[in-house]
Protein backbone atom coordinates (compact mmCIF):
# COMPACT_ATOMS: atom_id res chain seq x y z
CA UNK A 1 0.00 0.00 0.00
CA UNK A 2 2.92 2.31 0.73
CA UNK A 3 4.07 2.03 -2.88
CA UNK A 4 0.59 2.94 -4.09
CA UNK A 5 0.45 6.01 -1.86
CA UNK A 6 3.87 7.09 -3.11
CA UNK A 7 2.64 6.59 -6.66
CA UNK A 8 -0.28 8.96 -6.15
CA UNK A 9 1.95 11.46 -4.35
CA UNK A 10 4.25 11.40 -7.41
CA UNK A 11 1.25 12.13 -9.62
CA UNK A 12 0.40 15.14 -7.43
CA UNK A 13 3.94 16.51 -7.73
CA UNK A 14 3.92 15.95 -11.48
CA UNK A 15 0.54 17.64 -11.89
CA UNK A 16 1.66 20.68 -9.94
CA UNK A 17 4.93 20.84 -11.91
CA UNK A 18 3.04 20.82 -15.20
CA UNK A 19 0.72 23.55 -13.99
CA UNK A 20 3.48 25.80 -12.71
CA UNK A 21 5.96 25.20 -15.51
CA UNK A 22 4.08 27.78 -17.55
CA UNK A 23 5.06 30.48 -15.09
CA UNK A 24 8.44 31.60 -16.48
CA UNK A 25 10.37 34.84 -16.13
CA UNK A 26 8.85 36.30 -19.30
CA UNK A 27 5.50 36.81 -17.55
CA UNK A 28 4.72 40.42 -16.72
CA UNK A 29 4.73 40.98 -12.94
CA UNK A 30 1.11 42.14 -12.96
CA UNK A 31 0.00 38.77 -14.39
CA UNK A 32 1.35 36.71 -11.50
CA UNK A 33 -1.06 34.89 -9.20
CA UNK A 34 -2.94 36.27 -6.21
CA UNK A 35 -4.77 34.88 -3.20
CA UNK A 36 -8.46 35.24 -2.40
CA UNK A 37 -9.46 33.98 1.04
CA UNK A 38 -12.72 33.66 2.94
CA UNK A 39 -13.20 32.33 6.49
CA UNK A 40 -16.69 31.91 7.89
CA UNK A 41 -17.10 30.65 11.47
CA UNK A 42 -20.72 30.33 12.57
CA UNK A 43 -22.84 29.39 15.55
CA UNK A 44 -26.02 27.43 14.78
CA UNK A 45 -29.11 26.74 16.85
CA UNK A 46 -30.88 23.96 15.00
CA UNK A 47 -33.42 21.18 14.77
CA UNK A 48 -32.03 17.86 13.55
CA UNK A 49 -33.36 14.54 12.26
CA UNK A 50 -30.96 11.58 12.17
CA UNK A 51 -31.54 8.14 10.71
CA UNK A 52 -28.63 5.66 10.61
CA UNK A 53 -25.87 8.29 10.50
CA UNK A 54 -22.35 6.92 10.99
CA UNK A 55 -21.18 9.77 13.26
CA UNK A 56 -24.24 9.09 15.47
CA UNK A 57 -26.93 11.42 16.84
CA UNK A 58 -30.60 11.73 17.66
CA UNK A 59 -33.46 14.12 16.85
CA UNK A 60 -33.09 17.21 19.03
CA UNK A 61 -32.51 20.92 19.43
CA UNK A 62 -28.82 21.67 19.61
CA UNK A 63 -25.97 24.18 19.44
CA UNK A 64 -23.28 23.64 16.81
CA UNK A 65 -20.13 25.52 15.88
CA UNK A 66 -19.01 25.42 12.25
CA UNK A 67 -16.15 26.78 10.20
CA UNK A 68 -15.92 27.08 6.43
CA UNK A 69 -12.78 28.44 4.80
CA UNK A 70 -11.97 28.87 1.11
CA UNK A 71 -8.38 29.78 0.19
CA UNK A 72 -7.78 30.15 -3.54
CA UNK A 73 -4.63 31.04 -5.43
CA UNK A 74 -5.46 32.21 -8.96
CA UNK A 75 -2.81 32.26 -11.68
CA UNK A 76 -3.26 32.88 -15.42
CA UNK A 77 -2.25 29.25 -16.05
CA UNK A 78 -3.76 27.37 -13.08
CA UNK A 79 -5.89 27.63 -9.93
CA UNK A 80 -5.04 26.14 -6.54
CA UNK A 81 -8.21 25.86 -4.44
CA UNK A 82 -8.30 24.82 -0.77
CA UNK A 83 -11.47 24.25 1.26
CA UNK A 84 -11.76 23.56 4.99
CA UNK A 85 -15.22 22.48 6.24
CA UNK A 86 -15.50 21.75 9.99
CA UNK A 87 -18.41 21.22 12.38
CA UNK A 88 -18.95 20.05 15.94
CA UNK A 89 -22.11 20.18 18.02
CA UNK A 90 -23.88 18.80 21.09
CA UNK A 91 -27.53 18.58 22.06
CA UNK A 92 -29.12 18.64 25.47
CA UNK A 93 -32.25 16.51 25.40
CA UNK A 94 -35.31 16.40 27.59
CA UNK A 95 -36.57 12.89 26.90
CA UNK A 96 -36.88 11.26 30.33
CA UNK A 97 -39.89 11.34 32.62
CA UNK A 98 -39.61 13.54 35.70
CA UNK A 99 -38.70 17.11 36.54
CA UNK A 100 -35.06 17.02 35.45
CA UNK A 101 -34.44 19.01 32.30
CA UNK A 102 -31.85 18.24 29.64
CA UNK A 103 -30.35 15.31 31.52
CA UNK A 104 -29.33 13.52 28.29
CA UNK A 105 -26.51 14.94 26.18
CA UNK A 106 -25.61 13.51 22.81
CA UNK A 107 -23.37 14.56 19.93
CA UNK A 108 -25.30 16.08 17.04
CA UNK A 109 -22.64 16.93 14.46
CA UNK A 110 -19.01 16.04 13.85
CA UNK A 111 -17.22 16.75 10.60
CA UNK A 112 -13.73 17.26 9.22
CA UNK A 113 -13.66 17.72 5.45
CA UNK A 114 -10.51 19.19 3.84
CA UNK A 115 -9.98 19.49 0.08
CA UNK A 116 -7.03 20.74 -1.95
CA UNK A 117 -7.27 20.88 -5.75
CA UNK A 118 -4.98 22.12 -8.51
CA UNK A 119 -6.66 22.66 -11.86
CA UNK A 120 -5.69 24.11 -15.21
CA UNK A 121 -7.53 24.77 -18.44
CA UNK A 122 -7.04 22.51 -21.45
CA UNK A 123 -9.63 23.61 -24.01
CA UNK A 124 -12.55 26.03 -23.61
CA UNK A 125 -14.62 24.81 -20.63
CA UNK A 126 -12.59 21.61 -20.23
CA UNK A 127 -9.69 21.26 -17.84
CA UNK A 128 -7.65 18.81 -15.81
CA UNK A 129 -7.18 18.69 -12.06
CA UNK A 130 -5.53 16.81 -9.25
CA UNK A 131 -7.61 16.66 -6.07
CA UNK A 132 -6.89 15.38 -2.58
CA UNK A 133 -9.71 15.13 -0.04
CA UNK A 134 -9.67 14.00 3.60
CA UNK A 135 -12.85 13.20 5.55
CA UNK A 136 -13.05 12.12 9.20
CA UNK A 137 -14.48 13.34 12.54
CA UNK A 138 -13.21 14.93 15.77
CA UNK A 139 -14.53 12.63 18.47
CA UNK A 140 -16.08 9.27 19.25
CA UNK A 141 -19.51 8.43 17.80
CA UNK A 142 -21.92 6.19 19.68
CA UNK A 143 -25.01 4.11 19.13
CA UNK A 144 -27.31 4.91 22.05
CA UNK A 145 -30.03 3.00 23.86
CA UNK A 146 -32.04 4.29 26.78
CA UNK A 147 -32.16 7.85 28.09
CA UNK A 148 -31.00 9.76 31.13
CA UNK A 149 -29.44 7.67 33.89
CA UNK A 150 -30.51 4.48 32.08
CA UNK A 151 -28.71 5.44 28.87
CA UNK A 152 -26.13 3.01 27.47
CA UNK A 153 -23.83 3.61 24.56
CA UNK A 154 -21.72 1.59 22.15
CA UNK A 155 -18.90 3.21 20.20
CA UNK A 156 -19.20 2.84 16.42
CA UNK A 157 -16.73 5.47 15.14
CA UNK A 158 -14.02 7.89 16.23
CA UNK A 159 -11.19 10.15 15.07
CA UNK A 160 -9.61 8.48 12.03
CA UNK A 161 -11.98 5.58 12.57
CA UNK A 162 -12.99 5.84 9.85
CA UNK A 163 -11.09 8.39 7.77
CA UNK A 164 -11.12 8.59 3.97
CA UNK A 165 -8.28 9.98 1.88
CA UNK A 166 -9.26 10.33 -1.78
CA UNK A 167 -6.80 11.38 -4.49
CA UNK A 168 -7.96 11.79 -8.08
CA UNK A 169 -6.47 12.87 -11.39
CA UNK A 170 -9.54 14.11 -13.26
CA UNK A 171 -10.92 15.76 -16.33
CA UNK A 172 -13.47 18.43 -15.50
CA UNK A 173 -16.07 20.53 -17.28
CA UNK A 174 -16.83 23.89 -15.67
CA UNK A 175 -19.58 26.40 -16.23
CA UNK A 176 -20.53 29.47 -14.22
CA UNK A 177 -22.72 27.67 -11.69
CA UNK A 178 -21.84 24.00 -12.04
CA UNK A 179 -19.02 21.58 -12.74
CA UNK A 180 -18.50 17.87 -13.24
CA UNK A 181 -15.28 15.90 -12.76
CA UNK A 182 -14.59 12.41 -14.09
CA UNK A 183 -11.64 10.26 -13.07
CA UNK A 184 -10.77 6.70 -14.03
CA UNK A 185 -7.65 6.80 -11.84
CA UNK A 186 -8.72 7.49 -8.26
CA UNK A 187 -7.17 6.21 -5.07
CA UNK A 188 -9.32 5.98 -1.94
CA UNK A 189 -7.65 4.90 1.29
CA UNK A 190 -9.88 4.01 4.25
CA UNK A 191 -8.31 4.23 7.73
CA UNK A 192 -9.67 2.64 10.92
CA UNK A 193 -7.09 3.39 13.64
CA UNK A 194 -9.01 1.91 16.57
CA UNK A 195 -8.45 -1.73 17.49
CA UNK A 196 -11.51 -1.88 19.75
CA UNK A 197 -13.79 -0.86 16.87
CA UNK A 198 -12.21 -3.47 14.61
CA UNK A 199 -12.79 -6.12 17.30
CA UNK A 200 -16.45 -5.04 17.44
CA UNK A 201 -16.82 -5.50 13.68
CA UNK A 202 -16.77 -1.81 12.70
CA UNK A 203 -14.05 -2.13 10.06
CA UNK A 204 -15.62 0.14 7.40
CA UNK A 205 -14.27 -2.09 4.64
CA UNK A 206 -10.72 -2.42 6.00
CA UNK A 207 -10.28 -6.14 5.42
CA UNK A 208 -8.54 -8.05 8.20
CA UNK A 209 -6.29 -11.09 7.82
CA UNK A 210 -7.92 -14.48 7.30
CA UNK A 211 -6.75 -15.66 10.73
CA UNK A 212 -8.29 -12.64 12.53
CA UNK A 213 -11.03 -14.94 13.83
CA UNK A 214 -10.91 -18.59 14.81
CA UNK A 215 -13.09 -21.26 13.24
CA UNK A 216 -15.70 -20.86 16.01
CA UNK A 217 -16.04 -17.13 15.28
CA UNK A 218 -14.15 -15.90 18.35
CA UNK A 219 -11.28 -13.44 18.05
CA UNK A 220 -7.84 -14.95 17.63
CA UNK A 221 -5.69 -13.98 20.69
CA UNK A 222 -2.66 -13.79 18.36
CA UNK A 223 -4.46 -11.60 15.80
CA UNK A 224 -2.74 -8.71 14.05
CA UNK A 225 -4.62 -5.62 12.88
CA UNK A 226 -4.88 -4.01 9.46
CA UNK A 227 -5.66 -0.30 9.80
CA UNK A 228 -5.91 0.84 6.16
CA UNK A 229 -7.40 -0.37 2.90
CA UNK A 230 -6.40 1.11 -0.47
CA UNK A 231 -8.99 1.10 -3.24
CA UNK A 232 -8.33 2.01 -6.86
CA UNK A 233 -11.36 2.95 -8.88
CA UNK A 234 -13.46 5.44 -10.84
CA UNK A 235 -14.79 8.68 -9.40
CA UNK A 236 -17.46 11.13 -10.56
CA UNK A 237 -18.19 14.41 -8.79
CA UNK A 238 -20.84 16.95 -9.75
CA UNK A 239 -21.31 20.33 -8.05
CA UNK A 240 -23.88 23.09 -8.39
CA UNK A 241 -23.74 26.46 -6.65
CA UNK A 242 -26.31 29.13 -7.40
CA UNK A 243 -26.21 32.44 -5.58
CA UNK A 244 -29.58 34.20 -5.40
CA UNK A 245 -31.57 31.30 -6.81
CA UNK A 246 -34.36 33.43 -5.45
CA UNK A 247 -33.71 36.81 -3.79
CA UNK A 248 -31.36 36.13 -0.84
CA UNK A 249 -31.63 32.33 -1.31
CA UNK A 250 -28.50 30.28 -2.17
CA UNK A 251 -28.42 26.64 -3.28
CA UNK A 252 -25.46 24.25 -3.07
CA UNK A 253 -25.59 20.66 -4.30
CA UNK A 254 -22.86 18.02 -4.48
CA UNK A 255 -22.98 14.41 -5.66
CA UNK A 256 -20.09 11.93 -5.57
CA UNK A 257 -19.85 8.37 -6.92
CA UNK A 258 -16.92 6.02 -6.34
CA UNK A 259 -16.51 2.50 -7.70
CA UNK A 260 -13.71 0.28 -6.38
CA UNK A 261 -12.25 -1.94 -9.11
CA UNK A 262 -11.27 -4.49 -6.44
CA UNK A 263 -14.62 -4.65 -4.66
CA UNK A 264 -16.18 -7.43 -6.84
CA UNK A 265 -13.27 -9.66 -5.78
CA UNK A 266 -13.67 -8.74 -2.12
CA UNK A 267 -17.44 -9.13 -2.26
CA UNK A 268 -16.88 -12.77 -3.36
CA UNK A 269 -19.94 -12.97 -5.61
CA UNK A 270 -20.40 -16.73 -5.68
CA UNK A 271 -21.39 -19.76 -3.66
CA UNK A 272 -18.94 -18.87 -0.88
CA UNK A 273 -20.11 -15.26 -0.49
CA UNK A 274 -21.79 -15.95 2.86
CA UNK A 275 -18.46 -16.88 4.44
CA UNK A 276 -16.07 -14.58 2.58
CA UNK A 277 -18.05 -11.33 2.30
CA UNK A 278 -16.77 -8.46 4.44
CA UNK A 279 -19.93 -6.42 3.93
CA UNK A 280 -23.16 -6.15 5.90
CA UNK A 281 -26.71 -6.55 4.65
CA UNK A 282 -29.81 -4.44 5.14
CA UNK A 283 -32.44 -5.76 7.51
CA UNK A 284 -34.31 -8.87 6.27
CA UNK A 285 -31.94 -9.16 3.30
CA UNK A 286 -30.13 -12.45 2.67
CA UNK A 287 -27.11 -13.39 0.62
CA UNK A 288 -29.45 -15.36 -1.65
CA UNK A 289 -31.22 -12.07 -2.45
CA UNK A 290 -27.91 -10.52 -3.53
CA UNK A 291 -26.97 -13.57 -5.59
CA UNK A 292 -30.03 -12.99 -7.79
CA UNK A 293 -28.85 -9.52 -8.82
CA UNK A 294 -27.88 -9.12 -12.48
CA UNK A 295 -24.48 -7.74 -13.47
CA UNK A 296 -25.62 -4.09 -13.53
CA UNK A 297 -27.46 -4.26 -10.20
CA UNK A 298 -24.41 -5.81 -8.53
CA UNK A 299 -22.21 -2.95 -9.76
CA UNK A 300 -24.73 -0.37 -8.47
CA UNK A 301 -24.86 -2.16 -5.11
CA UNK A 302 -21.05 -1.90 -4.84
CA UNK A 303 -20.86 1.82 -5.77
CA UNK A 304 -20.42 4.39 -2.96
CA UNK A 305 -22.82 7.34 -3.22
CA UNK A 306 -22.74 10.69 -1.37
CA UNK A 307 -25.33 13.43 -1.98
CA UNK A 308 -25.37 16.77 -0.15
CA UNK A 309 -27.89 19.61 -0.49
CA UNK A 310 -27.78 22.98 1.28
CA UNK A 311 -30.18 25.94 1.21
CA UNK A 312 -29.32 29.25 2.88
CA UNK A 313 -31.64 32.24 3.20
CA UNK A 314 -29.94 35.47 4.27
CA UNK A 315 -31.93 37.71 6.61
CA UNK A 316 -28.87 39.91 7.07
CA UNK A 317 -25.11 39.71 6.60
CA UNK A 318 -24.77 38.10 10.05
CA UNK A 319 -27.99 36.02 10.24
CA UNK A 320 -29.39 33.29 8.00
CA UNK A 321 -31.75 30.33 7.98
CA UNK A 322 -30.42 27.09 6.56
CA UNK A 323 -31.44 23.57 5.57
CA UNK A 324 -29.10 20.65 4.87
CA UNK A 325 -29.64 17.08 3.70
CA UNK A 326 -26.93 14.43 3.30
CA UNK A 327 -27.57 10.92 1.94
CA UNK A 328 -24.91 8.21 1.81
CA UNK A 329 -24.85 4.65 0.53
CA UNK A 330 -21.81 2.62 1.54
CA UNK A 331 -21.76 -1.18 1.79
CA UNK A 332 -18.71 -0.91 4.07
CA UNK A 333 -20.82 0.63 6.86
CA UNK A 334 -22.37 -1.99 9.14
CA UNK A 335 -25.45 0.07 9.84
CA UNK A 336 -27.17 1.05 13.08
CA UNK A 337 -30.78 0.29 12.16
CA UNK A 338 -33.22 -1.04 9.62
CA UNK A 339 -31.84 1.17 6.82
CA UNK A 340 -28.67 -0.90 6.70
CA UNK A 341 -26.22 0.71 4.30
CA UNK A 342 -28.12 4.01 4.00
CA UNK A 343 -27.03 6.94 6.15
CA UNK A 344 -29.36 9.94 6.39
CA UNK A 345 -28.67 13.36 7.91
CA UNK A 346 -31.06 16.33 7.88
CA UNK A 347 -30.75 19.72 9.56
CA UNK A 348 -32.77 22.94 9.64
CA UNK A 349 -32.07 25.99 11.76
CA UNK A 350 -30.90 29.54 12.28
CA UNK A 351 -27.23 30.53 12.34
CA UNK A 352 -25.29 33.56 13.49
CA UNK A 353 -22.59 34.14 10.87
CA UNK A 354 -19.23 35.91 10.96
CA UNK A 355 -17.14 36.57 7.85
CA UNK A 356 -13.53 37.56 7.27
CA UNK A 357 -12.66 38.02 3.61
CA UNK A 358 -9.48 39.09 1.86
CA UNK A 359 -10.29 40.78 -1.46
CA UNK A 360 -8.40 39.69 -4.53
CA UNK A 361 -5.35 41.92 -5.08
Amino acid sequence: MTKKLLFFAAIAVFAFSVATAQNDSTEAPQKQGSWTTSSSPALKISEFMFNNWASSGNSQIDVTGTFFGNYKFSHPKYVWDNIVDLAYGYAWQDLAEGDTLFETRRKSNDKIDITSAISWKIYKDWGASFTANLKTQFGAGYEYSGIGAAQTQKQVSGFFAPAYLTTALSFEHKKENWSISISFLTGKTTFVCNNDLIDSGYTYGVIQDDDFKLADGTLNPARSYTHAYFALGSYVKAMYLKKDLLPKLDLYARAELFYDYKKPKNMAWGDNMATESKYSLVEDETFDDLMKYNWFKKRVFETDFDLELKLDYRFASFLSANFALNLKWDTDFNGMGKWGHWQIYQMAGIQLLFNWKTPKS
